[in-house]
């Protein structure tokens, strides 16, 4: 709940400013347009004597191929550790690349509803387990975005339904396939986005 709130609070304070200098006549997205996108979260749990914290990125570049169909690049690192009574139980970071294509419902107007199917490659590593391990993720979620200005527009994922498999390095690790569905408030996602003239 802490990282939803941050995240809110980012969103609508960086909006706020840039909503008074713009104009809204023609917002939405049409054939031929160019984005980039971005979220940053933070959550932080305390619970009894375990402290846990997540940090992640997640800028993104896109183009549309046609008026309802756009494709893109993604990035992403996380970080997460925890501790029970200042031990350090986890300490771990991930890097993530690959690719994504989004159905919009209703680009040319400003709000419109989106459907996002993404894959990625993951590197990682546990620092406290001195262990590295590589995989890739598929991931499905529907979203929502909302332009407050000719160019710029805040939006959100919901949930999310994903499969990954990973594998760690060293002889005779087993690869680890998860399969993923989020419907609770911890899977809900906000971004910026710019749209270029």
């Amino acid at each position: 709940m802490k990282k939803l709130l941050f995240t809110a609070a980012i969103a609508v304070l960086g909006f706020t400013s840039v909503n008074a200098q713009e104009d809204t006549t023609t917002s939405g997205f049409s054939n031929g347009d160019v984005f980039i996108s971005g979220a940053v979260g933070f959550g932080t749990e305390t619970t009894g004597n375990l402290d846990s914290n997540v940090f992640n990125v997640a800028p993104k570049s896109g183009y549309f191929v046609s008026d309802n169909i756009a494709v893109g690049l993604q990035a992403g690192f996380t970080s997460w550790s925890a501790d029970v009574d200042g031990t350090d139980t986890v300490d771990a970071n991930e890097f993530a690349v690959g690719v994504f294509g989004r159905y919009y419902f209703a680009p040319a107007s400003q709000f419109s509803l989106f459907t996002e199917l993404g894959v990625d490659y993951t590197s990682g590593d546990d620092k406290l387990a001195d262990v590295g391990y590589d995989g890739f993720e598929v991931a499905f979620a529907p979203g929502i975005n909302y332009f407050v200005s000719k160019n710029f527009a805040i939006e959100a994922t919901v949930g999310v339904l994903g499969y990954s498999t990973s594998k760690a390095d060293f002889d005779g690790a087993e690869s680890t396939d998860n399969f993923n569905v989020g419907l609770n408030f911890n899977d809900i996602s906000f971004g910026v986005v710019y749209k270029f003239n």
